[in-house]
């Protein structure tokens, strides 16, 4: 284990408060007694956080061994008892809230460091995954040694050795620890990988791990190449929500793909697994279009417009979520609401059958190209047109909520003029919205 120890003697002094997350399964025992090897001799502090799944009915048992094992080596010790009911997708969610508990404990100690214990073998897993499954040039890379999280740094330093040689290390130096029976069962994608593909794997090159690390860390060189490239033109072609389809077509198609890649992630933060390869080709043809308006609706209610050479990215303001008071809608200058019913004939109120029309309703400002059915007309007039005749200010043109379906079809300007979607009575199957002015 001296690359492990060396690396960590590398990053490590006597002021580094270290999160180590532990299980007491070999990997992250490995971990915690060569940290705690370099402990006595740098003096650094070590906080063992353990989270107890509550799942098999060694749970407990190894909690106590975990707890004990950092008490007998005069270390801090953190517990976090897994009480959320999981039904589905267990080991996603539960990783979501073992990192939960691992920021809580950083941010009570203040560490500069959290260890977990994933090794070569893991690597090798890891981006076989992402191969199959598909990914961006950053995910092909697995995961890093390092990452830099600003206030601390993530640190996987078991990554240049395999399952084997940590076993091997543990029986070596008398370290006992516990076995996840659930990990030899073939349920999961990972655990198959790891019971047929990587055993040959190793039989056809012993060191295969560093082969496999080799590749992530040249994918990382190019990755790292592609983003300070993209940094250094991204604000001409994608500022302030807008894209700038001449600017845009200038890259390389790498580049093109990162920008639009970079574009999600401003979008979704923590969901970027939402956004399917079908919204990414929508995209790309609304792009490469000759027309010059155009308008599609992307996962979490963003919407993306073209107009001409500009592509703007909104968060379209949706109605259709119930709430205890039904549905609502506020700004600055409106405040919108259902209401069970009303005598008011005005255009402040609109009645709606919907099943006329198409889920989910949503509030947008006007977009080029928008026209709508006004009530008790004989056809569609374009939205700029009904603004003009109104001879509103542009600020007030540009700010105003109107309220769409899902085909971009225009129900209601409130206040102002209601379409040929408007009931005129009461019905207990009308969605019934009253604008109040502020």
């Amino acid at each position: 284990m001296n690359k492990t120890l060396d690396y960590l003697n590398s990053i490590l002094d006597s002021n580094s408060i270290v999160v180590i997350g532990c299980s007491g399964g070999p990997d992250s025992m490995c971990l915690l007694h060569l940290l705690c090897l370099l402990k006595n001799k740098i003096g650094f502090k070590i906080i063992v956080a353990h989270m107890n799944h509550k799942v098999r009915k060694e749970a407990d048992e190894e909690a106590n061994y975990v707890y004990k094992y950092s008490k007998g080596n005069n270390l801090m010790y953190e517990y976090y008892e897994l009480k959320e009911k999981i039904n589905s997708n267990f080991h996603s969610r539960a990783r979501i809230i073992r990192y939960q508990f691992f920021d809580e404990v950083i941010q009570k100690y203040n560490a500069t460091h959290l260890m977990t214990a994933h090794h070569g073998d893991d690597l090798i897993e890891t981006i076989l995954m992402r191969i199959q499954r598909g990914s961006n040039l950053k995910g092909y890379s697995g995961f890093d040694l390092l990452t830099d999280k600003k206030t601390y740094k993530q640190v996987k330093p078991l990554i240049f050795y395999t399952k084997e040689d940590i076993k091997n290390y543990l029986v070596n130096n008398n370290i006992k620890y516990y076995i996840d029976s659930t990990n030899e069962e073939d349920d999961y994608l990972r655990n198959r990988y790891r019971h047929h593909i990587l055993p040959l794997l190793h039989q056809e090159y012993n060191l295969i791990q560093e082969k496999y690390l080799k590749f992530s860390n040249t994918i990382n060189e190019a990755d790292s190449f592609i983003n300070n490239y993209l940094n250094s033109i991204i604000i001409k072609v994608f500022n302030n929500n807008i894209l700038y389809i001449d600017e845009y077509k200038k890259e390389d198609k790498i580049i093109q793909k990162r920008i639009i890649e970079y574009i999600l992630s401003t979008l979704y933060i923590d969901d970027l697994y939402k956004v399917s390869d079908a919204n990414i080709n929508e995209i790309n043809k609304i792009i490469e279009s000759d027309r010059a308006n155009l308008s599609i609706n992307l996962p979490n209610n963003h919407t993306l417009t073209k107009e001409y050479n500009k592509i703007y990215v909104n968060k379209m303001k949706v109605v259709n979520n119930k709430s205890t008071n039904g549905l609502y809608y506020e700004d600055n200058m409106y405040i919108i609401k259902e209401v069970d019913a009303s005598n008011d004939t005005s255009n402040y109120t609109i009645r709606i059958d919907i099943n006329e029309l198409k889920e989910p309703l949503f509030f947008d400002n006007r977009k080029p190209g928008d026209k709508m059915f006004i009530k008790n007309s004989k056809g569609y007039r374009k939205i700029k047109d009904i603004f003009i005749d109104l001879k509103l200010s542009k600020e007030v043109r540009d700010n105003i909520p109107i309220l769409y379906d899902s085909n971009r079809e225009v129900l209601w300007i409130p206040g102002l003029k209601k379409s040929k979607y408007d009931k005129k009575e009461n019905n207990n199957n009308y969605i019934i919205l009253n604008c109040i002015k502020k």
